[in-house]
């Protein structure tokens, strides 16, 4: 995993609007998450969400038991005084997703969009798959955005890897069925496009 010591610099460095991930809105991700018909108390975590929007959409929508993770304080730091005085209605966890601790079987919901393809070791992701085992509940969704296999191969700096749903999901395994896919074409603040799939899993109980 990437030192937090990049992302803080990223995050104290560029306006969170202009950052290559910026979205004004998570349309995709909220659509998915309405469309498998969540429920507004339903226990959500976004992991890596950092300073993105989707907890302010998600707010908006009425969900009332959201937890953001993020490797860098200055990222959450950024989306909490966007929030402003709604800030304390979210949990915040600064930690690294591959060493963190969370609690067994506490989300009913977890959502990734660009964390997973930062993960180039697969130590790093068998780490990922495991926390993900330990804190979704079983009959969980788990919601994950990488870089699809036409997507850019460097990210901030940094290599990452690029999938296609099959690959995606291969890297989760049996414990996890592979509901929906879909395709995002993400246009950045500098006007270049970025291709994504999203892969909505449910974690099987046993």
């Amino acid at each position: 995993m990437q030192s937090k010591d990049h992302w803080n610099r990223i995050y104290t460095t560029k306006a969170s609007t202009n950052v290559s991930w910026f979205q004004e809105h998570a349309n995709q991700s909220v659509e998915l998450i309405r469309q498998a018909g969540v429920a507004k108390d339903a226990a959500l975590i976004d992991v890596g969400g950092g300073a993105s929007t989707l907890v302010d959409d998600l707010l908006n929508d009425g969900y009332r038991n959201l937890t953001v993770l993020d490797l860098s304080d200055a990222a959450l730091a950024v989306a909490q005084a966007r929030l402003a005085e709604h800030a304390g209605a979210v949990s915040w966890i600064a930690g690294d997703i591959t060493q963190v601790e969370l609690p067994i079987h506490a989300y009913d919901v977890w959502h990734d969009r660009a964390v997973f393809h930062f993960l180039t070791s697969e130590a790093d992701r068998a780490a990922y798959v495991r926390a993900v085992l330990r804190a979704v509940k079983p009959g969980g969704l788990v919601i994950v955005a990488t870089f699809a296999e036409d997507g850019p191969d460097h990210c901030s700096g940094l290599p990452v890897m690029r999938y296609n749903p099959d690959s995606l999901h291969d890297e989760f395994g049996a414990p996890f069925t592979l509901l929906r896919q879909e395709r995002e074409e993400h246009h950045t603040p500098a006007g270049a496009t970025q291709k994504f799939i999203y892969c909505l899993c449910r974690k099987e109980p046993g």
